[in-house]
């Protein structure tokens, strides 16, 4: 664990994991007024992304559970999962503790490695290597950790 990208991203990691820390699914599925989303779809969400930053980019396989683009891809909400049975907290957050190893073990010899196709994210910033594509995961995972924050502030209102 040498590079400080890695370090970084299970500092964020960990931040994520112990803030969900004694959340069961029902609370899992609290969704806010004013919000779209509740913890459960954040923690998918963030697994899916950071699966498709590090691997498919790069054409490498992804550990995507088939369900996973319906539940959690950009501009999914929970409001629409229907019949789908979404993962339970303890799945996702083994999925979560699990990831930053395989992504690590992976990419730590490719962080120059320039992707086949750049991508641009919603916000406008073209990512074209690993490494720009690793550490877009800390800006986004701390995204959506503050998001997580915020539901359970208002959670336990």
């Amino acid at each position: 664990m040498g590079n400080v990208i890695f370090k970084q991203l299970r500092f964020a990691r960990n931040c994520t994991l112990s803030d969900v820390k004694g959340i069961n699914d029902q609370e899992a599925l609290f969704i806010p007024a004013g919000f779209n989303n509740n913890i459960k779809w954040n923690l998918g969400h963030i697994y899916l992304i950071h699966e498709r930053n590090a691997f498919y980019f790069i054409g490498e396989k992804m550990e995507l559970p088939e369900s996973f683009p319906a539940l959690f891809a950009p501009g999914t909400k929970p409001a629409e999962w229907g019949e789908q049975q979404a993962p339970t907290v303890l799945e996702l957050v083994q999925l979560l503790e699990n990831q930053l190893d395989r992504i690590e073990g992976a990419l730590e010899s490719r962080l120059k490695e320039a992707v086949k196709q750049p991508y641009t994210t919603s916000r406008g910033l073209t990512l074209s290597t690993v490494e720009e594509f690793i550490t877009f995961c800390l800006y986004h995972e701390g995204m959506h950790f503050d998001a997580i924050k915020m539901i359970k502030r208002m959670m336990q209102r």
